[in-house]
C-alpha cells in the first residue's frame, strides 16, 4: 500500500513545529544523533538555495513564492521519507508551509492538504524562547513576526485534529526524551 494512502506514514511521520528560534532544529539534530530519520525545515533549505542564485523566492523578497515552494518541498520530503524505517521527524513541514500560504492569500490551502497528507496525531510545538532567538542570513524576521506565526500554528494543528504537546524550555536531551516517551505512550 502506498505510504501517502495508508496509515503507515501517518503513524511514523512526526512534526516538530513552533516558533522560529525555539530550538526545533537543535532537537532534530539530537534525534538524528540518536539514530532517527529527520527532515530539515523546508524554509531553511529554500533560503540557502535562493541565496546562491537569483534569490526570487526569499521570504523577504516574495513571501508567497517562498511559501508555495515550501509546500512543494514539504510534499517531496514526505514522498522521499516513505522508505525510511521507524520514526521520521520533520522540522516544520507541509502544514506549516500551507498555513503560510493561507495567511498570505486567504486561500484555505491547509485544510485540503492537511486532510490528505496527515502526520502522526501527536505533534510537538516549540514555544517562543527569546533567549535562543537569533536572526542570521537565513532568518531575517524578528521575534515579533516569529511569535505571530507561532500563534497561527498553535491554532492550526488542533483545528486539524492533532494533539499538541508543548515542549518545555529544558535541555535538548530532555526535550528528545520527552518526545520519544510521548510517542511511546
Amino acid at each position: 500500500m502506498p505510504c501517502e494512502r495508508g496509515n503507515m506514514c501517518i503513524n511514523r511521520f512526526v512534526v516538530i513545529s513552533g516558533c522560529s528560534g525555539g530550538g526545533k532544529s537543535t532537537l532534530l539534530n539530537e534525534l538524528a544523533r540518536r539514530g532517527y530519520a529527520t527532515i530539515e525545515e523546508p524554509g531553511r533549505r529554500i533560503v540557502r538555495q535562493e541565496l546562491l542564485g537569483q534569490g526570487m523566492a526569499l521570504p523577504w523578497v516574495n513571501a508567497l513564492g517562498f511559501a508555495r515552494r515550501a509546500v512543494e518541498l514539504a510534499l517531496a520530503d514526505r514522498a522521499a521519507a516513505a522508505g525510511a524505517a521507524g520514526w521520521v521527524f520533520f522540522d516544520r513541514g507541509l502544514l506549516d508551509a500551507a498555513a503560510a500560504v493561507q495567511h498570505l492569500t486567504g486561500e484555505p490551502a491547509f485544510a485540503r492538504l492537511g486532510q490528505v497528507h496527515r502526520y502522526h496525531r501527536k505533534t510537538f510545538m516549540a514555544p517562543p524562547w527569546p533567549e535562543l532567538f537569533r536572526t542570521d542570513l537565513e532568518r531575517r524576521h524578528d521575534l515579533t513576526a516569529a511569535i505571530a506565526e507561532y500563534q497561527r500554528l498553535v491554532r492550526l494543528y488542533p483545528s486539524l485534529g492533532y494533539e499538541v504537546t508543548f515542549l518545555p524550555k529544558v535541555s535538548v536531551s530532555e526535550r528528545a526524551d520527552l518526545v520519544l516517551a510521548t510517542l511511546a505512550r
